[in-house]
């Protein structure tokens, strides 16, 4: 199953979501209002465009994501990887540390992420 869209203004109110879930609709409202402030129409017009497009779901008031944090952010990074370097992943990886500062830390994280993969491949 492919990962919903969730726009900029959607995925503010995710980060909530996914910080407070389960929570009430009522207190979902109170956050986005405290935190974004929005005001509550807004905030229950977002969960109801979430709820018809399978991101979350409202039952008795309480709301819950069907998709999580990790599921959206890695099909945002699909999509920009997609557009943006027509599907390259070196291509992105040159762009951004082109610009970027990169401490020998982030290198070694990247390093063991690419070598766990490694690892993986060679075990299927």
């Amino acid at each position: 199953m492919e990962t919903p869209k969730v726009h900029e203004s959607e995925y503010r109110l995710c980060l909530i979501l996914w910080e407070h879930e389960p929570v009430k609709s009522k207190d979902l409202v109170r956050l986005c209002q405290e935190q974004m402030g929005w005001k509550p129409t807004t905030t229950y017009t977002i969960i109801k465009r979430l709820a018809q497009r399978g991101v979350l779901k409202n039952e008795n008031t309480v709301v819950t994501s069907l998709v999580s944090k990790d599921q959206v952010q890695a099909a945002e990074i699909d999509e920009f990887v997609e557009k943006k370097f027509e599907g390259s992943l070196p291509a992105f990886i040159a762009a951004f540390t082109k610009h970027q500062k990169i401490s020998k830390d982030e290198i070694d994280a990247v390093q063991a992420m690419i070598d766990r993969y490694r690892r993986r491949e060679d075990n299927d």
